[in-house]
């Protein structure tokens, strides 16, 4: 067989969507006014903003192959893609670090786990098992991942509380006086993790440990894509089956929530399944549209956004920070920030609460689109 090395441009289309889309969910003009669509479910469900994350991960799957084959098959030796692949991670892990410590660093309390974190691992661990494994065994692991996930969290008992409970409850300590949740995957994540987890009770985290198993075979689904997408099959063809397979994942997962519903807090299995089968969806269409049928009038912005998108994530979420750590001041000594600032004086005077905060994210994104811009005409890519 021989490897297509051609660049997808479904491909960085996709990513530039994905990377789009977590700006604009990340960045209301105000938490109290944003619209359903672009919230996470409260718990059990699936909104459209819990699609962005898997969906990132999956895109992250699609590149593994796709590099990895080339600088195999260019002799890159297996050491030196290995060391490359660790270097990488803890850079990408560093910098999520950063990112969760930004502005004032408080070691004390940091959140150690994060967005960046967890694709750091996940790209760890699914390089190194496609570097060492054949499609087969992903594809195994891929299950095996997902239904130990099930095993271990809905009928493992939960140390000094007992039966698991997978819902949004949260128990008081009677020994500690400390909150928890009754579930192993908050109790490991407070056991290694304590005080330095997501939110201000910081008794769990979603994207913490245990939860990274299955987030691994969401990444794994991207791999098992790229390399059907080298194989010697038409085009055509191999967009019908990946449309087959897509809604095979749906349908499979559709049945898996009705006894261990959607959950992106604690990645369930079956919104692995889910996710999986929608990001395929969305794949097939860019990639016949893009690849296929070379209908690329559409595409400019999100190959902008797709080409430096761990960068702009990076520096969006930096800035969007300094917007809310810098204060102003007006004539009587009141300070305020400067981004509620400049949202309250040209968002919310005009439009109602919800289309205020939704056209301030979409400033934002747009903002970020016209500095990327730059970015690309100067050819200018940071390669994470």
């Amino acid at each position: 067989m021989t490897a297509n090395y051609n660049r997808l441009l479904s491909l960085d289309v996709f990513r530039g969507i994905t990377i789009a889309s977590m700006i604009l969910v990340n960045n209301p003009g105000s938490w109290q006014y944003v619209y359903p669509p672009l919230r996470h479910a409260s718990w059990n469900g699936c909104t459209p903003t819990d699609l962005v994350f898997p969906f990132f991960l999956f895109i992250v799957g699609v590149a593994i192959t796709l590099s990895m084959t080339k600088r195999k098959d260019e002799g890159a030796r297996q050491a030196s893609l290995i060391f490359q692949i660790f270097k990488r991670s803890i850079f990408i892990f560093l910098v999520g670090l950063f990112l969760n410590g930004f502005p004032d660093f408080s070691f004390a309390s940091i959140r150690i786990p994060g967005v960046l974190q967890r694709i750091a691992l996940v790209y760890l661990i699914s390089s190194i098992i496609f570097l060492k494994t054949d499609w087969k065994f992903i594809l195994s692991i891929s299950v095996f991942f997902l239904f130990f996930y099930w095993i271990l969290i809905t009928l493992i008992p939960v140390p000094g509380i007992g039966n698991p409970d997978l819902s949004k409850s949260v128990l008081l300590d009677p020994v500690t006086n400390q909150k928890t949740a009754p579930n192993i995957i908050a109790w490991l994540d407070n056991l290694l993790l304590g005080g330095h987890l997501w939110g201000a009770t910081k008794i769990w985290d979603p994207e913490g440990l245990l939860s990274t198993i299955p987030a691994i075979s969401t990444c794994l689904s991207g791999v098992l894509l790229g390399k059907f997408l080298q194989n010697s099959m038409d085009n055509i063809q191999k967009t019908v089956w990946i449309f087959i397979s897509a809604n095979l994942l749906i349908f499979t997962g559709m049945i898996w929530d009705l006894s261990f519903p959607f959950n992106k807090s604690i990645w369930t299995s079956s919104y692995v399944l889910f996710t999986s089968g929608i990001a395929l969806n969305v794949f097939a269409f860019c990639y016949w549209f893009a690849d296929i049928k070379k209908i690329i009038w559409w595409t400019k912005p999100f190959v902008i956004y797709g080409t430096n998108a761990i960068a702009v994530y990076f520096l969006s979420g930096i800035f969007s920070d300094l917007l809310y750590t810098i204060k102003i001041y007006d004539a009587a000594g009141n300070s305020k920030s400067l981004g509620g600032a400049i949202y309250n004086s040209l968002f919310t005077p005009f439009f109602s609460p919800y289309v205020a905060s939704l056209l301030w994210a979409l400033v934002y994104v747009l903002f970020w689109l016209a500095i990327m811009w730059l970015f690309y005409r100067k050819k200018i890519f940071i390669r994470i």
